[in-house]
């Protein structure tokens, strides 16, 4: 049972910066008055705070803070769970949210989410919906039970009987099943691919079992038919180079040679030119008898002397010629034999360059021909192998089969356990042991507040409603103060209920504003009736507008009053 204790807040909607506090547990009935925005709801909306994060308005939390101060807004929650006490720490500007257990702060590793969860499920373990529907009946922003969709009927009704764990579990259960289904596909999988990798590697056994001799030895024949001709070519290579060393030693003296050649048809060329001078020499003394030059004649024996002399030389020169131009055709001759020399020696250069590059091209050949007899080899080798992958890809099916059957077992026992945790398994037996119980409840306390019909619910919350004529209505064929009666009703019967369980059981119980709506002066006094029938651990808050007419009903009464736009309890 959840025990509240005490609850202070302060620039909480129009509460100033001091803490306004409320004590929880002091009194068995307290009624709570005020005029309208004085801050009587203020109470409950800093409870709801401080347990769900959220309040009973629907504003957004930035409103909540007050709008003068605007920052430090703080909620304090006390309560104690069996032996432990437990404290709340809520707020904004800055941002607070702290659990206390016995004075010590819950570790805060996790999201601000996760924390909340583990303060729903573990702590208070109810969520906002039951709370407003177990603890909290307020005109304002309460959804009664009756106008709840069948889904939210359930899920108050299994948070009250504490079996929301069957659909935590059902969630659980899902995920499993999730996972069951994806493993079961992969051992599937796996199985076919192992399967495929046998039927493959078998295949290949067979390929290893061929005579992969033969192919080696045939291939060796191609690579000693490739060294044959190899060393074939590097003979004649050898040849080819002694060739060349001995075409070039006759070639030494080709420099040499033509040396001469040049030197002598240079000398041919300057006698030939004197010899063009020697001959107009002659034509001049021949054909001239006086100088041009000084005007005197040319005696004739001086001009017949000179004749003779420059025929002389003419002769000499020719002589001379004859002798050069026999030397010179020597040289040519000796020339053209150095040309074909080279010729040769180009044309052996030629040769060997063509043979190296053949037995560049043999040797990638035979290289290529023993990375493929290296091959050959492993696979030699590798068939002395396959009996241990054989038996280890058999060993692996057997696991994999092994698997999946674990799977589909555990597939069966997932969907038993679905059956079970589904709405029509484990918790609609369970509702349906406590359904006469919630109806018998109801209809007391319709009976106590004088509402004089028959209500029913039936194991999917929907009601039946007949009338002392056993005519059947609905809810909303009631007025709004019969509908009323009917929450109150329900509310009470949750209350109950919830004691019976000790699961969502608590001390405190909100009533804002329904005594100043629709029940009637006979209906409001049957509703405090109920109320001090109430167990003595009950501690019952009223919040109404007509506190001067209600006072010396309640035990305690707390006034709230409005001072300069913030709002506190009147002294």
């Amino acid at each position: 049972m959840i025990v509240y204790k005490a609850v202070r807040y302060k620039n909480f909607f129009a509460t100033g910066n001091q803490f306004t506090e409320i004590n929880l547990n002091q009194n068995k009935t307290t009624l709570i008055v005020g005029d309208n925005g004085a801050g009587k709801s203020t109470v409950l909306e800093a409870i709801s705070y401080a347990m769900y994060g959220r309040p009973m308005r629907s504003v957004t939390k930035p409103l909540m803070i007050n709008s003068i101060n605007n920052k430090n807004m703080l909620v304090e929650l006390e309560f104690s769970v069996g032996q432990k006490n437990y404290m709340i720490r809520r707020g904004m500007k800055p941002n607070v949210f702290e659990i206390f257990i016995d004075g010590n702060l819950i570790n805060q590793d996790s999201a601000s989410k996760d924390y909340q969860e583990v303060l729903e499920t573990q702590i208070l373990k109810r969520n906002h919906k039951s709370f407003c529907q177990i603890d909290v009946l307020s005109m304002a922003n309460y959804t009664p039970f009756m106008k709840l969709t069948a889904a939210g009927r359930r899920e108050v009704i299994e948070d009250l009987l504490d079996i929301e764990i069957f659909s935590l579990m059902n969630t659980l259960l899902k995920d499993k099943i999730t996972t069951n289904k994806e493993d079961y596909a992969d051992a599937d999988y796996q199985i076919k691919l192992i399967d495929n990798n046998i039927v493959q590697h078998q295949q290949h056994i067979i390929e290893m079992n061929l005579n992969h001799q033969e192919t080696i030895d045939a291939k060796l024949a191609q690579i000693a038919a490739y060294n044959t001709e190899v060393s074939r070519m590097d003979s004649r290579i050898q040849e080819v180079f002694n060739e060349i060393q001995t075409f070039t030693e006759q070639t030494k003296t080709s420099a040499t040679v033509r040396k001469k050649l040049s030197s002598k048809i240079s000398t041919r060329k300057t006698i030939t030119d004197k010899t063009e001078y020697v001959k107009k020499d002659i034509a001049f003394y021949e054909t001239n008898t006086s100088c041009p030059t000084c005007k005197q004649e040319i005696d004739e024996s001086f001009k017949v002397g000179e004749i003779n002399k420059k025929q002389e030389l003419l002769e000499e020169a020719e002589k001379t010629v004859l002798k050069l131009e026999s030397s010179i055709l020597t040289l040519k001759e000796e020339m053209a034999a150095f040309e074909v020399l080279n010729e040769q020696i180009s044309d052996l250069n030629k040769e060997a360059s063509e043979l190296t590059i053949k037995i560049s091209t043999n040797q990638r050949f035979m290289s290529s021909i023993q990375a493929e007899i290296k091959s050959l080899e492993a696979k030699i080798t590798e068939a002395h192998t396959d009996n241990i992958i054989f038996k280890d890809l058999t060993e692996q099916l057997t696991k994999a089969n092994e698997r999946k059957e674990t799977l589909t077992k555990e597939r069966e026992v997932l969907s038993m356990a679905g059956q079970l945790l589904k709405d029509g398994g484990i918790k609609s037996k369970i509702i349906k042991q406590y359904v006469p119980v919630m109806n018998q409840l109801i209809n007391r306390y319709l009976a106590e507040m004088d509402f004089l019909v028959q209500f029913e619910l039936d194991e999917t919350f929907k009601e039946t409603i007949k009338s002392r004529f056993r005519d059947e209505f609905s809810y909303d064929s009631f007025s709004q103060g019969e509908k009323l009666r009917i929450d109150i009703a329900l509310l009470f019967a949750w209350r109950a209920i919830a004691k019976m369980k000790n699961s969502s059981a608590t001390n405190l119980l909100f009533m804002d504003e329904i005594l100043d709506s629709s029940l009637d002066a006979g209906g409001v006094d049957e509703f405090l009736k109920i109320i001090r029938k109430l167990a003595d651990d009950t501690n019952v808050f009223i919040i109404s507008h007509r506190g001067d007419q209600m006072v010396d009903k309640f035990e305690h009464t707390i006034k709230f009053q409005k001072v300069k736009n913030f709002s506190r309890i009147a002294a």
